[in-house]
Order: structure tokens, then sequence, then C-alpha cells
């Protein structure tokens, strides 16, 4: 091998392990900040009604102004939680995604025409009792978002109240 060739060998090896790095890094980074910004209202384990979308709306990437989003940053570390959405007359729906940004479930109005109520949990086994739709978290962090399709003001104002209803809180199981 000439000179330049165990350089060149250099460059590349270093090069893929720094892709390596970047790919698994920046969806952590960004989920991260979109954690900080949701939880940074309420806290952590609360629903978070956001305003309505305009041009310069940009908390969450690429926010559709059709919509009306509730945004809950959970934390798993105190036990599961109960999470639902309250029926909306229109297209709803209820999304988790794991530290990652990995979007690991979702439910909307097709599938469940009267809300959802889910128990979220890290393992299976820590949601016992519940009577609800168990889900397990790949993370001990995350962020759950509720989606209304609400195109004009009086339906934002309708989904503001909707959203009023919805909970995400420490789970209580039945005794």
């Amino acid at each position: 091998m000439s000179g330049w060739g165990k350089y060149v060998w250099a460059a590349i090896a270093i090069a893929v392990l720094a892709h390596f790095a970047f790919i698994h890094a920046v969806p952590r980074v960004m989920m991260n900040v979109a954690l900080e910004r949701v939880s940074a209202i309420n806290g952590y384990n609360a629903w978070t009604f956001s305003d309505r979308v305009t041009p310069a709306s940009r908390a969450i990437v690429r926010p559709s102004p059709d919509f009306a989003y509730s945004a809950c940053a959970y934390d798993l570390s105190g036990g599961p939680l109960t999470i639902t959405a309250t029926p909306w007359g229109s297209y709803w729906s209820l999304s988790l995604y794991a530290a990652n940004s990995d979007n690991y479930f979702v439910i909307d109005d097709r599938e469940a025409r009267g809300g959802a109520e889910i128990t979220l949990a890290r393992r299976r086994q820590d949601a016992e009792g519940s009577a609800a739709t168990i889900v397990t978290s790949p993370t001990i962090r995350g962020v759950a978002l509720i989606r209304r399709l609400a195109p004009d003001v009086d339906s934002y104002n309708a989904a503001a109240q909707v959203a009023r209803t919805d909970v995400c809180a420490a789970f209580t199981p039945a005794s």
C-alpha cells in the first residue's frame, strides 16, 4: 500500500464513524429540544394546547394551520401514565414519540370514534389493572401529540374546549 493509501482508508473509516454518530445523535438532540419546548409551559405529564398555527409557528417542525395541537411531554420515571384523547367530531389522532423521535403508536378517529384511553408504561406489568389499552414506551421520556382538524377560528376554539378534558397524568390502578 502506498503512503497515501493508509490515509485514504483512515479518512473513509472516520467518515463512516462520523456518519453513524450523526445519524444516532441528531434525532435525540432534536427530540430533547422538542421535550424542552413542550414541557416549558406545564412541565411533564400534562397537556399543553398550542396557539393557533400561523406562518411564524415553528415550535414543532412544520405545523399545519388546519390542525389544533395538544402535546404532552411525558416522563415515565415515576410510573405509568393514563393518556386520553377526548372524541372530536372531525378527524383527530393521538401519536406517541420516543426520545429518539420514533413514532411508535398512533390511533385516530377511524379506530376510536369515542376517543382513546391508553395506559403508557415502560413495562407491560407496570400497568396491570388497567382497563385501557396498554402501550409500552421504548424510552422513559417522549411526547404524546393530539391533532384535531380545526381549519377555522370557530373549530379551533371548539377544539380548545375539547382539549381541556384530555388527560396525561399518573396511572392509578383499580383497587
